[in-house]
């Protein structure tokens, strides 16, 4: 049945609704799969403007000196250098 076809019919016929899924609860990627390795983990953390490893440390655990945790938990994202962190950037911070 084309649209024409739908406009045309004076029948109770209704087009067909499409089904949304929910979104699984937790943290998942791109495509809706569950992200095992974060949720074992620890939390994750959005850069914004103005931020450092060790403001972020200093803000979730209280001490400065523990941005080393957050940036081995995060090297494939960060780099070689752990000074150049990107706006945007989601972290994982692990639990200590």
């Amino acid at each position: 049945m084309g649209l024409f076809d739908f406009l045309s019919d004076k029948g109770e016929k209704k087009p067909v609704t499409p089904v949304t899924n929910p979104a699984p609860a937790g943290n998942t990627d791109f495509f809706g799969n569950a992200n095992q390795t974060t949720a074992a983990t620890g939390d994750t953390y959005t850069v914004v403007s103005g931020d450092s490893l060790s403001k972020i440390a200093k803000h979730h655990y209280g001490d400065a000196a523990k941005w080393h945790q957050i940036y081995d938990a995060n090297k494939a994202t960060i780099g070689a250098n752990p000074d150049h962190i990107e706006v945007g950037q989601v972290l994982t911070l692990p639990k200590l």
